[in-house]
């Protein structure tokens, strides 16, 4: 009886199949080989897809026709063509052995429906599956000594690309600004995610679809530690060697932000009178605000009016503080502002002390510097005895990966201050630098008429310590002689 044969050819994208023929040529080996053999074909079967898995809907047909015609064979190019699977091998062999597949023919590979020849082919079938297993375990193998390089073992994140020459990850310049932006508006805790997805949208940061991004995915952007230097690989944390957009301090405020945030409504930003937000109810201690007046002559004169007063939010203590026309708070605030006035010489002998205070902060950062350095020594020793402990299975690895991230987590928190230590024993002193030279000008910005630069050097100089009362703007600390005096008494 002839033996009707279908031929078989597959080839998938996975890495294993890189060096397989293409089908095409695989079609063209077998039809020649069928010509040479005078086999006789009456189907042709092609499959793109892996076979690690069962599941091919072409090799299932294949199979369910087979079983239904019986004595037919098959004509393929390898073994591992038709299975690289225990389950779809051992369909296979058990067809063989009821008689339905009367023959198989392989170019590359001998066989015969004889006891050696099934246990030739039984053999074909794991050494396929064995070569798929073990290729992914050195992949995985492979990945993971990458990624304890401090190399990201992935497709780089929004911000980032992967560069094909050196196979590491390198900054986007044109993305990686807008993702510092996203991540230092939100730290301010008045961005909504929709408003980040806009964000994103505007500046054509898209879906692959060109599509939206869904906030879920900018969530995931927000609590990425790969944007400050570290980055999670098979539930790992692991220490990058790529170039941090932002700090971990910055990334902590977005977590914060995040964690903070919940159902919290979003809340309106109105634009204020100039000396909002500068005094408080000498009263109630309520904030006091601002209301804009107009009022219309019958000859067409139109004039504008400002008035200043508690905002009466109290909901324990009524308040009856009158109002403050602007320009007589104005007149107020510019006074007290002259009182703080510096002259020259008081200037040079207050910069000479600046520089005494420089030099004790070099010195205190070269302390903290010892420390830190000490620190990070023993986390790094720290992460070693962790390593040794795991790999002896003296702890289990769970437990391994939660120290190590706490660990790893506290090490980047040292080095970022480390890093900004010499800029924050100066971060006092430098302001304080450019305020002597401000104060020098104070004159000129009381007795000028810029509302906001008064606002702004008064709020330096008094904080939130200003009170009004009875129409009268006054220093409530200076009042119960507690607080800070004139420029001139510092250095007497």
């Amino acid at each position: 009886m002839i033996i009707k044969y279908l031929i078989y050819a597959r080839k998938s994208t996975d890495v294993e199949d890189k060096q397989v023929r293409s089908i095409v040529d695989q079609l063209a080996e077998l039809r020649e080989f069928a010509r040479r053999e005078g086999l006789k074909v009456v189907g042709r079967l092609i499959e793109k897809q892996s076979a690690k898995k069962p599941g091919r809907p072409i090799f299932n047909d294949m199979i369910k026709r087979i079983e239904h015609e019986g004595h037919m064979g098959i004509l393929a190019w390898h073994p591992d063509r038709l299975a690289r699977n225990s389950v779809d091998g051992g369909r296979i062999i058990y067809l063989v052995d009821t008689g339905k597949i009367a023959a198989m023919r392989f170019p590359t590979f001998w066989f015969e429906p004889t006891p050696q020849g099934k246990f030739m082919l039984n053999i074909a079938f794991g050494q396929s599956k064995y070569y798929v297993d073990s290729l992914a375990e050195n992949t995985r193998r492979g990945l993971t000594h990458k990624a304890q390089r401090g190399e990201y073992p992935g497709l780089a994140p929004i911000g980032y690309v992967n560069n094909p020459a050196t196979k590491l990850v390198a900054v986007d310049p044109k993305r990686a600004k807008v993702v510092v932006e996203l991540f230092e508006r939100y730290a301010e805790g008045d961005l909504r995610l929709e408003d980040a997805v806009n964000i994103l949208t505007e500046r054509g940061i898209v879906s692959s679809g060109k599509k939206p991004f869904h906030k879920d995915r900018v969530r995931f952007i927000l609590a990425n530690p790969f944007y400050c230097g570290m980055f999670h690989y098979a539930k790992e944390l692991y220490e990058g060697k790529h170039q941090p957009l932002i700090s971990k301090a910055l990334f902590d405020r977005v977590q914060n932000v995040m964690h903070d945030r919940g159902n919290r409504r979003h809340k309106i930003k109105n634009d204020p009178l100039p000396f909002c937000g500068l005094l408080k109810c000498g009263s109630c201690g309520m904030g006091v605000s601002g209301e804009e007046k107009w009022k219309h002559q019958k000859n067409g004169n139109v004039h504008h009016y400002i008035y200043y007063r508690c905002t009466r939010k109290s909901k324990v203590k009524g308040c009856h503080e009158p109002t403050i026309r602007g320009e007589k708070l104005d007149r107020q605030i510019s006074a007290l502002l002259k009182k703080y006035s510096s002259k020259e010489d008081w200037t040079r002998k207050l910069m000479a002390m600046l520089d005494v205070d420089k030099q004790e902060a070099v010195q205190s950062y070269e302390s903290f510097a010892v420390v830190a350095k000490d620190k990070i020594a023993k986390i790094k020793v720290k992460l070693q005895i962790l390593l040794d402990s795991h790999l002896d299975e003296a702890i289990d690895r769970d437990t391994y990966v939660k120290k190590k991230a706490q660990l790893l987590l506290e090490k980047k928190t040292i080095d970022e201050k480390l890093a900004n230590a010499e800029k924050d024993e100066l971060s006092l002193i430098e302001p304080a630098e450019a305020w002597m030279k401000e104060v020098e000008n104070l004159d000129a910005i009381a007795d000028g008429t810029d509302l906001l630069l008064k606002k702004a050097a008064a709020k330096k100089i008094f904080g939130s310590h200003l009170v009004l009362s009875n129409r009268h703007a006054r220093f409530k600390i200076q009042a119960d002689l507690k607080g800070p005096r004139p420029i001139s008494a510092l250095i007497e």
